[in-house]
């Protein structure tokens, strides 16, 4: 029989706000496992002692921020209302049916005061010490990478500028390494480098100057942020956030960062293994992992020959020798070191005027083939062995599912696709509590799940 109910819910009830959020909501397993207290401590320096009138409690504050990022609520003044008619929100925050909500206003306020002496950042670090003091962080694989975030900026409305780039911040090394080669190959040693300022046109944002105008294949093209995200490979906690502009290239910040978490969290006894995109996959970055005694996995880059031309590992390097082999057994000798750290082989013009494969080999018009070997190759081939063994090709599968599972749930479920806020500390400091979020409702699942 067909009914309708028209009664309006005008009555009082006397009821427990305890019974009214279910047994198994998420909110109830973050309660019982991840304790706030250490908020208190870390916020006190930014609060008066003894005068002006009483604060908002700073854990509820965190909470009720904690509560936007983990169900994905982009809007403060959203939040308020949000938190205002659902109960569980109001449970979670110590809050009855009828106390008022703090005002998003409030809450804007406190945001501001947690970028005071990177209080945030001091809170993802205690979540994350927490993860390894209940065993959740091995610290023996870390997997790194990077993922664009939309800057709140028109990609229409910008300036042009020139910038100077300075020289890169490893040349000291490189020219050490240079200056020995030519010494051991009996070359003798260039001189000193002068600093090389070099200008770039560089489109800037008259919105968000700070984000960086991206341009790469299969990305989109515009003003973006860059999130380069660690993770520990146990349970996929995330270990380290860093944004910079969409311009800059993922392998610049990676070793500085990588041992700013080894410090950070006492990894130096257990790190074993790092895992990473093709994007760092450069001489440097091989070389330094080797040094650290690292098993290092990269993705590998493709690169495509000159049409026409025979690809450049059909031509075999004999250490022993130091030369080069050509397809039709001819050796490319040493020749030099360069200023950028190339080797150059070179081949005898006289074999390749007579050599059937010249029109395939080299188009210079000396008739002379010339090969280029990095002074630091022999980390890079390295890297690659590792990435062909059996160890190599289980680590770098992981990728799929802790780094790119991470940023896929924070953009997905957590709003990280779009940058709420202009200006680079205020996005790291979305990109910090989208990862705090993630790590904590990780924490509470795993600790919930040991508890049944």
């Amino acid at each position: 029989m067909l009914r309708s109910n028209p009664n309006v819910q005008n009555q009082y009830e006397f009821v427990c706000i305890e019974d009214l959020v279910l047994p198994n909501h998420p909110l109830r397993k973050i309660q019982k496992h991840i304790d706030f207290s250490f908020i208190l401590e870390l916020v006190r320096p930014y609060y008066c002692e003894d005068n002006g009138r009483p604060s908002a409690d700073p854990i509820m504050l965190f909470k009720m921020l904690l509560i936007g990022y983990l169900f994905g609520i982009r809007s403060e003044r959203q939040l308020e209302i949000e938190v205002h008619s659902n109960v569980a929100y109001r449970w979670f925050l110590g809050l009855g049916l009828t106390d008022r909500v703090p005002d998003h206003s409030t809450l804007s306020y406190f945001r501001e005061r947690l970028r005071q002496g990177d209080v945030l950042q001091k809170i993802f670090d205690e979540v994350v010490m927490l993860a390894i003091k209940h065993r959740l962080v091995a610290g023996r694989v870390l997997v790194t990478d990077s993922t664009h975030l939309k800057a709140n900026a028109n990609k229409r409305k910008f300036i042009k500028e020139q910038v100077t780039q300075s020289t890169k911040a490893y040349v000291n090394e490189l020219d050490e390494a240079i200056q020995a080669d030519r010494e051991a190959n009996g070359k003798k040693p260039l001189k000193p480098r002068k600093e090389v300022n070099e200008q770039k046109e560089i489109k800037v944002s008259t919105t968000d100057p700070e984000s960086g105008y991206m341009v790469r294949d299969g990305k989109p093209e515009g003003f973006f942020y860059l999130d380069h995200r660690t993770v520990d490979h146990k349970y996929n906690i995330i270990t380290d956030v860093h944004i910079t502009p969409g311009n800059v290239h993922d392998s610049v910040p990676y070793i500085d960062r990588l041992e700013h978490i080894v410090k950070k969290f006492g990894f130096e006894k257990t790190l074993e293994a790092v895992v990473l995109d093709a994007g760092y996959f450069t001489s440097y970055i091989c070389k330094k992992l080797q040094d650290k005694n690292l098993f290092a996995v990269i993705g590998k880059r493709s690169f495509t020959p000159t049409k026409g031309l025979i690809a450049k590992w059909r031509f075999k390097y004999d250490a022993d020798k130091n030369v080069y082999i050509c397809p039709q057994k001819h050796e490319l000798t040493y020749s030099t070191t360069d200023r950028e750290g190339y080797r150059q082989y070179k081949s005898d013009p006289k074999h390749c005027a007579e050599c059937p494969m010249l029109k395939e080999c080299t188009r210079s018009k000396n008739k002379t083939k010339v090969i280029t070997r990095h002074v630091w190759q022999p980390s890079k081939e390295w890297v690659n062995a590792n990435g062909r063994s059996r160890s190599g090709k289980y680590l770098y599968r992981l990728r799929y599912q802790t780094i790119e599972r991470s940023f896929a749930d924070a953009k997905e479920l957590h709003g990280l696709r779009y940058c709420r806020f202009r200006g680079r500390k205020k996005v790291q400091q979305q990109a910090l509590m989208t990862a705090t979020c993630q790590n904590i409702k990780k924490i509470a699942n795993i600790l919930a799940k040991r508890a049944e």
